[in-house]
């Protein structure tokens, strides 16, 4: 006789995706308070200390929010707060796995800024002009990091998908910004990713999607090649 497979996952991952499947199917709406631990714990078959870890699984992936003295909500569910982990993998990640996340940010900065240059409005143009200006004002790194994020953060709204502008701005990491900063600093490179900056702006004002495209591949292209140069250097001492 054939034996079942064995049943995938554990316990409370099953609860998690019986949850996760409750509000993709409509049966809890964002904003909806959860029915008690006891409740969903009896009607999925488990115990209540296991449908206890899905829920706080899930409040840490940001699907669920613990509002004191009210019970369990579902959160508003907008990709920023769901893709907040993707900042914590960003910083924690060291040597080939932040060279693999650049190339993440590489491939997407360049089509969000491609559809930027399509969809960017005066006013958003106007700001990131303001953020170009005051990057070149200044020498200090952090003063430009500070610019520096604003600038993307502003083309990565104006190409009109909140997903992927959550996505970056989880990849785009403050903590590893201020490595690379300090980096170009001690080598003098302001002045080159300056006139990179400058390159993509002036792409977005001639609402040329390509221009844009590429000059924000050269962009991050320019970051992960240091990044690469940085750790042959490091494997070469050893």
């Amino acid at each position: 006789m054939e034996e079942s497979a064995p049943q995938k996952g554990t316990v409370t991952q099953r609860a998690i995706d019986q949850i996760k499947a409750m509000i993709a199917e409509g049966r809890l709406q964002p904003g909806e308070r959860l029915p008690t631990e006891r409740d969903l714990a009896a009607g999925i078959g488990i115990s209540r200390s296991s449908m206890r870890e899905a829920i706080r699984a899930l409040t840490v992936l940001g699907v669920l929010e613990a509002r004191h003295g009210s019970g369990i909500y579902v959160t508003r569910l907008e990709a920023g707060d769901l893709l907040e982990t993707f900042g914590v993998v960003a910083d924690l990640s060291r040597g080939p796995r932040l060279v693999e996340l650049l190339e993440v940010r590489r491939i997407l900065e360049s089509n969000v800024t491609a559809l930027a240059a399509a969809r960017i409005t005066p006013e958003e143009l106007a700001e990131v002009a303001a953020q170009l200006a005051a990057m070149k004002a200044t020498e200090d790194p952090e003063e430009i990091l500070h610019h520096d994020l604003a600038f993307h953060r502003v083309i990565a709204n104006a190409a009109g998908n909140e997903t992927m502008a959550a996505i970056l701005e989880g990849l785009s990491s403050r903590t590893f910004r201020a490595r690379v900063w300090r980096g170009y600093q001690q080598e003098g490179a302001f002045e080159r990713t300056r006139r990179e900056h400058d390159r993509i702006y002036g792409a977005l004002s001639a609402r040329d999607p390509e221009a844009a495209r590429a000059a924000a591949s050269a962009h991050v292209g320019e970051v992960e090649q240091w990044l690469r140069g940085r750790l042959e250097a490091d494997l070469g001492g050893e």
